[in-house]
């Protein structure tokens, strides 16, 4: 078969501590090369792991018969950063981002790439309608989802999303975005277009123990909120509005009281509450407007969101001399 010189499909990996899953993964991702006659390009993105993931990679993929690229981040710069770096170096006409877990079933790429070109849409994303996870992954996953869509973008599916795929279009305009401490997700739905959603149940893990700790789950719904609501300042003013109404009746019966001749001695414990409530409202409002001046002053560095140390095409041949090429970022 005819190997095509410019692939029409792209799909984009983040590789963090997946060494246990890089020769299951490599057959998945052959099995998408050979489902769409070798017209897809792969790009493996190792987000500065710990383990030997970017060593397995560059040692396998010579002799995997895979179009690919793979890319070394100087640091672990999250998995969404990981992933934007991918798109960047994505070039063809779709763009599709997988698990390096394969949680999620490699067949959703094939489903994505099928409705996009067909035109269905724009943008898909895969919808989990259920999940093989421990109890309490399922939980928090849900105490997550539900607190997104509340105060971040309403459209996003009950169950969350992690993969997903987006045409040419949509890609160039996802990678001209550069904010820092973003939220992808968050912009591939506040950016619109017509939107595909497909189904899926996700895997049990069968390799080693998910990256995505409770810390990094914080700090991802941080920056989306702070990114795309103004729901903290809202809140903050509430409460203010709340906190002056309770100051102002509490005021009121206190004089009522004094003038009646009801309180002699204005109360210790009055006064201390009223102090400490209202020095902690004041410290929560410095907190949410400080970190939304951080963010915007983080903004104004215009650092890259990753730095890419060495990035290597591997390319199927039969000569092992020319099946990859390096080149310096």
């Amino acid at each position: 078969m005819q190997r095509l010189l410019n692939p029409r499909y792209s799909l984009v990996v983040p590789v963090y501590r997946n060494a246990e899953s890089i020769d299951a993964l490599l057959t998945a991702v052959r099995n998408l090369q050979t489902q769409l006659d070798d017209g897809l390009e792969t790009i493996f993105v190792v987000d500065g792991s710990p383990d030997d993931c970017h060593w397995q990679l560059q040692t396998k993929l010579p002799a995997s018969g895979l179009r690919a690229k793979l890319i070394l981040l100087s640091r672990n710069f999250g998995a969404f950063s990981a992933i934007r770096e991918g798109l960047l170096h994505a070039s063809g006409s779709y763009a599709a981002v997988m698990a390096a877990d394969l949680q999620e079933p490699p067949e959703l790429v094939l489903e994505f790439f099928r409705r996009l070109d067909q035109g269905e849409g724009d943008v898909a994303f895969g919808v989990r309608e259920a999940r093989h996870d421990p109890w309490l992954s399922r939980l928090m996953a849900n105490i997550f989802w539900q607190i997104y869509r509340r105060f971040v973008q309403r459209d996003v599916p009950v169950g969350g999303v992690d993969v997903f795929a987006v045409n040419r279009q949509f890609l160039d305009r996802v990678a001209a975005f550069s904010e820092a401490n973003g939220s992808l997700l968050g912009l591939l739905f506040w950016m619109g277009g017509r939107r595909i959603f497909v189904p899926y149940t996700r895997r049990e893990r069968a390799h080693g123990k998910s990256a995505w700790t409770f810390r990094k789950k914080l700090t991802y719904l941080l920056d989306s909120v702070f990114a795309f609501t103004d729901a903290p300042i809202r809140l903050l003013l509430a409460c203010g509005m709340a906190g002056l109404s309770l100051s102002v009746a509490m005021g009121a019966a206190v004089l009522m009281a004094r003038l009646l001749g009801l309180v002699l001695v204005p109360g210790y414990a009055g006064t201390m509450l009223a102090v400490l409530f209202f020095g902690g409202l004041n410290a929560l409002g410095l907190g949410l407007v400080g970190n939304y001046a951080w963010r915007a002053y983080e903004n104004t560095k215009h650092r890259p969101l990753s730095i890419p140390m060495l990035i290597e095409e591997f390319t199927p041949s039969t000569h092992p001399d020319s099946a990859c090429a390096t080149t310096e970022p």
